[in-house]
């Protein structure tokens, strides 16, 4: 790979010109910092190569800093040194301290040659460097009293800050050690933290421990990351992600100590405006890592620095106003956070090189300002767990005096109530007789107002039903007198015939005498006419007996209990009642369906159909009123479980707000003195009674349907109907 890559980078014969104006480094056996000796070259263009870098006259003298700060830039640099070697050491060691540069090249001039190079950064494989470590080390072998040039090609999306270090090996490698033994040191503070936050957060359930415990996990994080230790142990293989883990990993920081600074002052109770002021830190991070991911990296780590700076005063702002207000866990979060934030300004500061600078103490604030506030916050939790202590123990103290105070009043007040409990028990008790007594009258005026109803239904039917009955006994009465004069004629007869018989005349003379005796009377119309007077009697006592059958079956007076009923029956006997409110001008409609008997008061289903079969005549007849076309249908159907009635009318129909009211007591829409308003209220408690169901359908102007289902079995004993 030397070989190859020294092939194609020869040294020039011009390089000894431009190597004679370099100060020439010497090395005597101790570890130090060169910054302030190298010379440096920027390449705005990022395109320069070794041989461009070997011939330029632009090298310029580092400012004079040991850790040239060369800010936030897009751009590339060259950095050239000469190290002569006057110690005993064989192999000197060359050391970058800074992680998180992105491209790092390096490359080692001897005479007219390039002996070695090598190409790393924090976004290159792990793997292409010399020594396996976070930092750059490079072994550089001189033998004492020669010199070697070293060129370094660096570039970064981050701060770029040169701490470069120069010594034996063994002094750079116990260097790179004491690096890794205080991060470890710092990495213990925070998993002890950890750890024992989430401790206690298991202990007491308190959520505050867990926003710390992922505050402090994103912390430990964000800073392994930023100190080079994710991409040595984790992602060796996958720099670029490595490297923007960074830019998102400060981020969350950022974002979790706000999160974190919030629920622990309670900041919502006490400062509900700058609450939500925190949340615009959200958007602005979000455009944090949107710009790394889009690959505006230098931006991206110039806006992380801000919003840092900003985001740290804006958290002490809100720990300084909750404290003032008398919070005292604010108390100690300041303090923590106070530390905290006078470390985030100095390594902010450090990197934008304002007022502070790169040095070894200034490059691990973060570090050392994590740590202190990972322990003082850790004390401020305790306190507040103190806190709730103390404000538990005064609590129980507090419920304790109420107690017994309580209990000393629940003593006083015992006689009084005990004096107060027997008054008012006899005062409950005369009130109970009342009551019980205005029960009473009520169960029985409902009693009288359901009698009064069913008077009234019958009241109005009375009339057509002695019409009813009167057409078929006239049949019988007009035919009486007529059947009376034939039968005497036929005595009269008989007794003509008995003399004729008993005569001494001849047979043939008996015989002539009967003809024309027959032929007087007229005797074959006599026996036509008996007949049908006969027929007409017979006709008139069937349809009365018919007529009587069937008010015995709608009154049901012979049955008290409950009984298995034809349903059809029932229908067919109240339609005899209600047959002379038809007028001969409504369309009846029947259409059975096969239906088992059914366990119920057929009487008082009689009521309730009638009540919906007059209801709906009524509404016929406002309809056409004498006129025809009025259609009145009954059908009715079962399933296994039940039989359903459904009467249907053509007649006036009724809008939404008379159908709510329908079935309430007392409501009718007919005129004063045609209804009481109790038959629908009698039908859907009947009904309900029953445990059937009943509903209604209808428009205005269209007509009605009433639904009825009935259970076939009644396994419990119905309630008392009224």
């Amino acid at each position: 790979m030397i070989n190859r890559i020294s092939a194609v980078f020869l040294f020039l014969f011009f390089t000894l010109n431009a190597s004679f104006a370099q100060q020439v480094l010497t090395f005597k056996g101790e570890l130090a910092p060169i910054g302030d000796r190298v010379e440096i070259l920027t390449d705005s263009n990022s395109t320069m190569s070794l041989r461009s870098a070997l011939s330029s006259k632009e090298f310029k003298r580092s400012s004079g800093s040991q850790f040239p700060n060369l800010g936030t830039t897009p751009y590339s640099y060259w950095i050239r040194f000469t190290l002569k070697n006057e110690s005993n050491s064989k192999a000197m060691g060359i050391q970058l301290t800074q992680s998180m540069m992105d491209y790092v090249d390096f490359y080692q001039v001897q005479g007219d040659s390039v002996t070695r190079t090598n190409f790393t950064g924090h976004r290159r494989p792990f793997n292409n460097r010399f020594v396996k470590h976070q930092t750059y080390i490079y072994q550089v072998p001189i033998i004492k009293g020669e010199s070697q040039t070293i060129y370094l090609k660096v570039k970064s999306g981050k701060q770029l800050t040169l701490p470069i270090y120069v010594g034996s090996i063994e002094e750079v490698v116990e260097n790179a050690m004491i690096i890794d033994l205080l991060f470890g040191i710092y990495l213990g503070i925070i998993m002890v933290m950890l750890l024992y936050n989430l401790f206690i957060y298991f202990s007491i359930r308190d959520i505050t421990y867990l926003y710390y415990v992922s505050y402090l996990g994103i912390v430990m994080l964000t800073q392994a990351s930023m100190q080079g230790y994710i991409f040595r142990f984790i992602l060796p293989a996958y720099p670029e992600i490595a490297d923007m883990f960074i830019y998102i990993s400060t981020s969350l920081i950022g974002i979790a100590a706000i999160e974190f600074s919030k629920h622990f002052l309670s900041s919502k109770q006490y400062t509900p405006l700058l609450h939500r002021i925190s949340y615009i830190f959200w958007a602005l991070y979000g455009i944090q890592i949107s710009l790394a991911i889009a690959g505006f990296h230098n931006f991206s780590y110039t806006m992380m620095l801000a919003l840092a700076m900003v985001s740290a005063v804006y958290v002490l702002y809100m720990a300084v106003v909750i404290m003032l207000k008398g919070f005292r866990p604010a108390k100690f979060f300041l303090i923590a956070w106070t530390g905290f934030i006078f470390c985030v300004i100095i390594y902010v500061l450090k990197d934008f090189d304002l007022i502070f600078h790169y040095n070894n103490i200034t490059n691990f604030t973060l570090l050392i300002g994590s740590a202190f506030e990972a322990i003082m916050l850790s004390f401020a939790l305790a306190d507040k767990i103190n806190i709730l202590k103390v404000e538990k123990e005064q609590s129980q103290l507090e419920t304790l005096k109420a107690l017994q105070e309580n209990e000393r009043i629940i003593k006083e007040q015992n006689v009084v109530l005990e004096a107060r409990v027997i008054e008012r028990t006899s005062e409950l008790h005369e009130a109970n007789e009342e009551l019980n007594s205005t029960l009473e009258n009520l169960k029985q005026t409902q009693s009288q107002l359901v009698e009064s109803e069913k008077m009234a239904s019958l009241g109005q039917l009375t009339a057509g039903i002695a019409h009813e009955i009167n057409n078929p006994i006239n049949f019988v009465t007009s035919n009486i007198n007529p059947l009376k004069r034939d039968i005497d004629i036929l005595l009269a007869a008989l007794d003509e015939i008995e003399i004729v018989g008993l005569s001494d005349s001849t047979i043939s003379a008996k015989q002539l005498r009967i003809k024309e005796y027959k032929e007087e009377l007229d005797f074959d119309y006599l026996k036509v006419e008996i007949n049908q007077l006969v027929k007409g009697i017979n006709e008139g006592a069937s349809r009365t007996a018919e007529i009587v059958k069937g008010l015995r079956v709608f009154s049901r007076l012979d049955e008290d209990d409950l009984k298995k009923a034809d349903i059809n029956q029932c229908l067919d006997s109240t339609m005899i009642i209600a047959n002379n409110q038809l007028n001969n001008n409504i369309k009846v409609i029947m259409e059975y369906g096969e239906l088992p008997l059914v366990e119920c008061y057929a009487g008082k289903l009689n009521q309730v159909f009638l009540n919906i079969i007059i209801n709906g005549i009524h509404a016929i007849h406002t309809k056409f009123g004498s006129t025809s076309g009025g259609e009145l249908k009954i059908a009715t159907y079962a399933d296994e479980e039940n039989v359903f009635i459904n009467i249907y009318d053509n007649g006036i129909g009724m809008g939404p707000e008379t159908q709510k009211k329908i079935f309430e007591p007392f409501f009718t829409t007919k005129d004063v003195g045609e209804g009481t308003g109790l038959g629908m209220s009698i039908a859907y408690n009947t009904i309900k009674k029953h445990k059937g169901q009943i509903s209604v359908m209808s428009s205005p102007g269209e007509g009605s349907q009433f639904s009825l289902q009935i259970p076939i079995h009644n396994n419990q004993s119905l309630s008392h109907l009224n």
